[in-house]
């Protein structure tokens, strides 16, 4: 029975699932919700309950306990499972009024509890609650895709956001890729003659153009360094082919995407080219999101962090504008027929020199 109450104040329209063997009492609820304006779909039992909300999940789901096929709880306890579903508001309605249920229900994630007959009011108040709730999480949602887009390819995002808990940090994790550090050589001596309105205008242009590279490879872009970049390989989602990968973008950075800002640069008046150094390491790394709930940044530490960084410092000595450790030729599954071997060097702050390794045909100009 449902003890009726007048009137209808305006609510943000939702879709709602109900899920409720008692016909009239699955005919009350969706006069009472549709009249409010939401979307309603109505279940006679809980594995038809499942079956739609397989189909399009809902806003808000409302379950009776008792029920044949599948009983409230167990559908709370799949839904809750399923992906996404942890968000989805879930209110158990029921003539069942005992302790137990109560707290079997709140222990298996049910957001409230009505017992029946419920006052009309109530439930509104209950439902309105859960959506306000939603919203929030979805609005938090929708802010977190896009920071996480920003040095994310974007196929991956949805897949790392699956992954994080409801703070949406991730947590510390030590992971096995490479690391790549680039850095644009004469670009100091560039800035000193130029507006900073060009400077600026020119780095915004020169990051567009690598930026794309790394992402289009499956990359992670960490961090912009002054007119740098740090960039890995199989983090936050691992890949077997973190070398290969890196190494192409590599080829792509200096190849491609080098010669193409170098000709905006002189389609924009400036007449000497910039030069790029690409610095590559693999090997485990700790990698996650630190910072507030306001503000997060998503970060990698570690000695293989450290190499790759000074190994792209030493393409300015050794002349070559990629640079790889053995770690990285070793990591590649496909190990291109160009590469060629620099020698054994010292690498500052490291006690045993490091192999390294470049590839045919590219060279400082």
């Amino acid at each position: 029975m449902i003890v009726e109450a007048r009137g209808s104040p305006g609510r943000v329209p939702a879709s709602i699932l109900i899920a409720d063997d008692d016909a009239i009492s699955r005919k009350l609820l969706r006069r009472l919700l549709e009249q409010d304006g939401h979307t309603v779909r109505a279940a006679a039992d809980g594995r038809q309950a499942m079956d739609m909300f397989g189909e399009e999940p809902s806003d808000v789901v409302l379950l009776d306990i008792l029920m044949p096929e599948l009983d409230g709880i167990s559908v709370l306890e799949q839904l809750k499972a399923t992906s996404g579903g942890n968000d989805i508001p879930v209110i158990m309605i029921s003539a069942i009024d005992e302790t137990g249920s109560v707290a079997r229900c709140i222990e298996s994630g049910a957001d409230d509890y009505l017992s029946k007959p419920f006052n009309p009011v109530i439930l509104r108040a209950r439902i309105n609650a859960g959506l306000v709730k939603k919203r929030l999480h979805d609005l938090e949602r929708a802010r977190v895709h896009d920071v996480f887009s920003r040095f994310l390819p974007e196929h991956v995002v949805d897949d790392v956001l699956a992954r994080t808990d409801t703070d949406f940090r991730l947590g510390g994790a030590l992971t096995a890729g490479t690391v790549m550090f680039t850095d644009l050589r004469g670009f100091t001596a560039f800035t000193e003659r130029r507006a900073p309105v060009f400077v600026i205008k020119a780095l915004n242009q020169y990051f567009d153009e690598t930026s794309d590279a790394i992402l289009e490879h499956g990359g992670t872009l960490v961090a912009y360094r002054g007119d740098g970049f740090l960039a890995v390989y199989g983090a936050p989602i691992e890949v077997e082919d973190h070398a290969d990968r890196a190494l192409a973008t590599a080829r792509e950075l200096v190849n491609v995407r080098l010669p193409r800002f170098n000709e905006w640069l002189h389609k924009n008046g400036v007449g000497e080219d910039v030069r790029m150094g690409v610095g590559l390491n693999s090997g485990q790394f700790m990698s996650g999101n630190v910072g507030s709930l306001r503000r997060l940044e998503y970060t990698v530490h570690g000695d293989t962090v450290n190499t790759a960084s000074r190994i792209e410092g030493m393409t300015k000595t050794l002349g070559n504008p990629i640079l790889l450790a053995e770690s990285t030729r070793r990591a590649l599954l496909r190990p291109p027929d160009d590469l060629q071997h620099v020698g054994e060097h010292g690498v500052p702050g490291r006690d045993s020199n490091v192999s390294l390794w470049t590839v045919d045909g590219v060279v400082f100009g």
